[in-house]
């Protein structure tokens, strides 16, 4: 089967593709008898930014960080709440920054042998700040990266 992979780390972004890649984050951990971790990032410099171009006050930008670290909690509970139905351990992170900066250094605290990233996707909107931190994640992380494309099969093998 190849190399067994020890410590593997699941990036949610709260998109259905990040979901599925929890579940076969899962999957993967049970297969290999891994350590398994499910990350959300706040992306603090992103709601920044939105600051200085003058979209947002920095009253919008508080109440908009609030609204994002409760998505962040929810999505957590819900990787944990499937872990648990696979009778998987799982360890949740809720970190803010530049998601790839934060990502790279709890990847190489981990010792991450694997990211699990959800599949990217095409369409251009508030996401879009998600899907090229996604492309620099991949690009920069410090271990193997598996990009899980959202597919029912996976769904249906995580419900069997």
């Amino acid at each position: 089967m190849g190399v067994p992979f020890k410590q593997i780390v699941v990036y949610l972004d709260g998109s259905e593709s990040s979901m599925t890649a929890i579940m076969y984050g899962i999957k993967l951990a049970k297969e290999h008898d891994a350590k398994l971790t499910a990350v959300y990032v706040v992306n603090t410099r992103a709601l920044s930014e939105l600051v200085k171009a003058g979209i947002f006050v920095a009253v919008e930008r508080d109440e908009y960080q609030r609204d994002l670290q409760l998505d962040a909690d929810r999505y957590l509970r819900h990787a944990s709440r499937l872990a648990e139905q696979k009778k998987v351990v799982i360890d949740t992170v809720k970190l803010e920054g530049t998601v790839h900066v934060v990502m790279k250094d709890l990847l190489k605290s981990q010792r991450a042998d694997l990211l699990v990233l959800g599949g990217l996707t095409d369409i251009r909107s508030r996401r879009e700040e998600l899907t090229s931190e996604t492309d620099r994640m991949m690009r920069t992380s410090p271990c193997p990266v598996l990009v899980v494309r959202d597919d029912d099969d996976i769904w249906l093998e995580f419900e069997a």
